[in-house]
């Protein structure tokens, strides 16, 4: 079958490019591993995305925002980093509007509202389909289905997870960082309330984080070495909330388990090239982001935004390639650095590391204009518009 733009992964980015490239006359094609079934009803994953003002709008725009259940989300109206025992803690609270730094929704209902929107638009899906071959030539590229099927397009866009397959069979390597460590995810309700702090506390040979949730519930982010992350992971949801509890000492009181866990490798990847040949990387398949901030799902939709700003209108969409890859490496290469950086310090329990940690929160948390820097980039607003008014909730 003939195609304008085949996009290979049906996830959050690759469903984003799709609405994204909705009512500009281009023929698109979705290519995705996974039944239909499991991607119009993604179940719950654990993973709750901060998303970042723009990213609201990005969906908004979209059409996605509105499918999301308002119930489901919470504000992040304030974060903090710990470190061990110290008492200073590095604070990130919004402006003077009150406006909150961003918004937790849960992933799979993410997914969901993207493929709903995705599904009202003249995108074609071929689900359950694998890719078993790619071939880019300077008139068009060719995508060989298992079972031998052919799909022929002018642009390929590749958004099939940092582990992509389809990036490797366009000859583009990756930098990827293994840190060692396992990330555990879990929702706990708890007595004592968050106030929509969401904290960060690097201890001694963990971290954990806990997102605040509507209500009296918080999302655990337990960061292990695989061993012990293993035998968490064995514990009986009784056993596991109260080994969330006392790590986490006590300070939202006794937890409760109030959902499943899940457990992720924590693997960062970045690219060599963002683009070849009638051939662009989106998402996770162009940087797949350590979560310590947060920006690996809103740098997939960003992404998403402007590839398709440059693809719609071009004459020939696999031709207008540069400008995307040029501002998406601007966008995220120092980001993607900075936050492997502060990964390996956290992660380091070496003496050195954790005077140099204490020194960093302590530096933060004295000097005001560091702190509105780097709030001014979690509010993350699209330049050149205003943010829409958001749903309640």
């Amino acid at each position: 079958m003939d195609t304008d733009v085949a996009i290979i992964g049906a996830g959050p980015a690759g469903l984003a490019m799709a609405c994204a490239l909705a009512g500009s006359g281009l023929r698109v094609t979705l290519l995705e591993r996974a039944p239909e079934a499991a991607i119009a009803d993604p179940a719950f994953d654990g993973r709750e995305i901060a998303l970042t003002h723009r990213s609201q709008a990005i969906l908004r725009d979209l059409g996605a925002w509105d499918r999301i259940p308002a119930a489901e989300t919470a504000p992040l109206r304030e974060a903090k980093v710990l470190n061990g025992a110290n008492p200073l803690a590095l604070r990130f609270a919004p402006g003077r509007d009150g406006e909150p730094l961003g918004r937790l929704v849960p992933n799979h209902l993410i997914r969901r509202a993207l493929f709903e929107t995705a599904a009202g638009t003249d995108a074609v899906l071929m689900a359950g389909r694998a890719v078993a071959g790619l071939s880019l030539g300077a008139e068009g590229a060719q995508v060989t289905l298992d079972g031998g099927e052919v799909v022929s397009a002018r642009l390929v866009v590749a958004a099939d997870s940092r582990f992509s397959e389809a990036r490797r069979r366009a000859g583009i390597g990756a930098r990827m960082l293994d840190f060692g460590r396992t990330m555990i995810v879990a929702r706990v309700a708890h007595d004592a309330p968050h106030g929509g702090v969401a904290t960060e506390w690097f201890g001694h040979g963990q971290t954990i984080a806990m997102l605040p949730l509507n209500g009296a519930m918080s999302s655990v982010v337990l960061t292990l070495p695989p061993a012990e992350a293993q035998a968490a992971m064995a514990l009986s949801p009784e056993d596991f909330a109260a080994e969330v509890t006392r790590r986490y000492q006590s300070r939202l009181g006794p937890m409760r388990p109030a959902g499943t866990r899940h457990a992720y490798p924590l693997v960062a990847t970045y690219a060599h090239r963002f683009i070849a040949r009638r051939f662009a990387l989106l998402g996770d398949a162009a940087v797949g982001m350590h979560p310590v901030t947060a920006h690996g799902f809103n740098f997939g939709l960003s992404g998403a935004e402007r590839l398709a700003a440059d693809i719609r209108h071009a004459s020939d969409p696999g031709t207008a390639l540069n400008g995307y890859a040029v501002a998406h490496r601007r966008a995220t290469l120092p980001l993607f650095l900075a936050t492997n950086a502060v990964a390996r310090l956290y992660s380091d329990d070496r003496a050195p590391a954790r005077l140099a940690r204490a020194a960093l929160v302590g530096a933060g948390a004295a000097l005001a204009p560091v702190r509105k820097m780097i709030v001014a980039g979690l509010m993350d607003a699209p330049s050149g518009r205003p943010l829409r008014a958001m749903p309640g909730r």
